[in-house]
């Protein structure tokens, strides 16, 4: 009977005891997730980022860069000019061009696309020594001064201007009084692609990628904004008021470009000396000159 009652009870202590672990397990568990939340808890909420560097020396802002981009002008002189050079020329002309497509019917983009390239935006030999903004030449019947420069020949005879206003109304004047460019006003005053294709056609350029070349300045510099504005039916011209201001510009500022000369390919120093009747000698002492070299671009004083 002992042995049964001692049997039994080692049942129940055995029975007792896996009943209680699976509570020793559960609570361990627990305790392990609730240190794991914790920690987790800890690290998403903790306030400490990594440290960004902050960059004191920023990159130009794209339109700031654009700004100082050059490029080289190719007409009837190589210039090169900074984007900015040509906006402000844009700027100081554009009134006159509307007025002149308002005038004469010549898009406004059109006049100052053709300025821009023809002049190197105004910084070009023509438009420094004589106002010639559009490289017109002297051709038969052109009785007022010129000017001598190398183009498709050497020493061609070049229109010029006592101001660049003039240059612009000669160049609307030009247009409009020859039989080969009738052509054009058969066209849209809005439509600047077939104005500049049609000025190629009808002789005004020989460079075959003249068309483009307008074409591009027109889209660059959104220059058909100024069309838009003369075919509006409310546009009213301020040209004269811009003519006036360019003539007081033209007989008030002395600038220091008009006594310069800048060297075009085929250059010598005895080529420049005759154009601006001077001895070498004299050319080469204005300009601090050791010998006779030269090179394209070189800015030299003749007077």
């Amino acid at each position: 009977m002992f042995k049964k009652i001692l049997v039994i009870f080692t049942i129940l202590t055995l029975i007792g005891c896996n009943s209680t672990k699976p509570v020793i397990v559960t609570t361990k568990k627990e305790s392990l997730k609730s240190k794991t939340q914790v920690v987790n808890a800890v690290k998403k909420t903790n306030p400490i980022s990594p440290t960004k560097i902050v960059n004191t020396n920023p990159k130009p802002a794209k339109s700031e860069s654009k700004r100082n981009e050059t490029e080289t002008i190719v007409s009837t002189s190589k210039t090169v000019v900074t984007n900015d050079v040509i906006v402000t020329y844009i700027s100081k002309y554009k009134e006159i061009a509307m007025g002149n497509m308002k005038n004469f019917g010549i898009p406004a983009s059109i006049i100052l696309a053709q300025g821009i390239l023809e002049s190197g935006a105004g910084r070009g030999d023509l438009a420094i020594r004589a106002n010639n903004h559009f490289g017109i030449k002297c051709h038969v019947g052109w009785t007022g001064e010129s000017v001598k420069h190398d183009d498709d020949s050497d020493q061609e005879c070049f229109r010029k201007y006592d101001n660049p206003s003039e240059s612009f109304k000669d160049h609307a004047l030009f247009l409009t009084g020859r039989s080969r460019y009738a052509k054009l006003f058969g066209f849209s005053k809005g439509d600047y692609k077939a104005w500049a294709k049609g000025l190629r056609a009808a002789g005004y350029a020989t460079d075959p990628k003249y068309p483009d070349k307008l074409i591009s300045y027109i889209e660059r510099y959104n220059l058909y904004q100024y069309d838009n504005q003369v075919l509006d039916i409310n546009y009213v011209s301020n040209e004269k008021q811009m003519v006036e201001e360019l003539r007081i510009d033209s007989r008030n500022t002395i600038d220091h470009d008009l006594f310069s000369y800048v060297v075009q390919k085929g250059d010598t120093l005895y080529s420049i000396s005759k154009k601006f009747d001077l001895k070498v000698d004299d050319l080469k002492q204005k300009n601090n000159l050791s010998d006779n070299t030269l090179s394209i671009g070189q800015k030299l004083m003749v007077k």
